[in-house]
């Protein structure tokens, strides 16, 4: 079977990325232009651009108008944690609200990809999921590498109007995995189990079993939320002091 050929904001995607992972450019540092890419990858400048967006969905860049596209600053990841605290505090509804839309979204789209996932969708999904055992103990890295492992679930359902939804509330579910994962992680133990649930669902994709892959999926989402209103309600039933 010959293997489909790679779009071209793919290429530069993989490009950038491996330029970032392998440390060629910093956290902070500027990318070359729109027009220094196109140049360098000999590409047009519309897949450039659709390839930068990609890349700030995916939490690898901030493209700040008029000034560029910059590699992540690592001051994010000092900051997440007070961040996490801060969205739960103000928006417990809207975490509540977007858990719902994933056990919704997410949970179809499990079963969805399971019957059309091509092998660059599988590989994909398998390389966030080894992103997230390679940055566990990096709190942002992981909270990027686990909204590109569902975000590829998405995509792998080949449905449009799935996958322009889920980049639309991109931002809003970054949010949620960032408490969710905040919340989840304060005992290091769960750190693997997470990591495994995510590993159970992907094996499932890969086989094909449409059924097993929408299980896991609502298990996975229904136990987030699970933990995550113990954690609100843990001061129920203590002493006052």
């Amino acid at each position: 079977m010959l293997q489909t050929k790679k779009k071209a904001y793919q290429v530069i995607v993989d490009q950038i990325t491996e330029y970032f992972l392998n440390g060629a450019l910093q956290p902070g540092e500027k990318l070359p232009t729109e027009r220094e890419l196109a140049s360098r990858f000999h590409v047009s400048r519309t897949s450039v651009r659709e390839a930068l967006r990609k890349l700030e969905i995916k939490g690898i860049i901030d493209i700040k108008q008029g000034s560029g596209s910059f590699i992540k600053s690592s001051e994010s990841h000092s900051i997440g944690e007070k961040l996490s605290s801060t969205i739960l505090k103000t928006e417990k509804k809207l975490v509540y609200e977007m858990l719902e839309l994933r056990q919704t979204l997410e949970v179809e789209c499990a079963f969805l990809a399971s019957q059309r996932a091509t092998s660059e969708d599988l590989a994909r999904i398998g390389q966030a999921l080894e992103m997230m055992d390679r940055v566990k103990n990096d709190v942002e890295l992981g909270i990027q590498a686990d909204l590109s492992f569902h975000m590829n679930i998405v995509l792998a359902t080949h449905n449009t109007i799935f996958s322009q939804l889920f980049q639309t509330l991109s931002e809003h579910m970054q949010d949620t995995i960032r408490v969710t994962r905040t919340e989840r992680l304060k005992n290091v133990e769960r750190t693997q189990e997470t990591i495994d649930e995510h590993k159970e669902i992907y094996l499932a994709i890969a086989a094909g079993d449409a059924m097993q892959a929408k299980q896991l999926m609502e298990k996975h989402i229904k136990q987030i939320r699970r933990e995550l209103t113990a954690s609100l309600f843990h001061h129920i039933g203590e002493p006052h002091i």
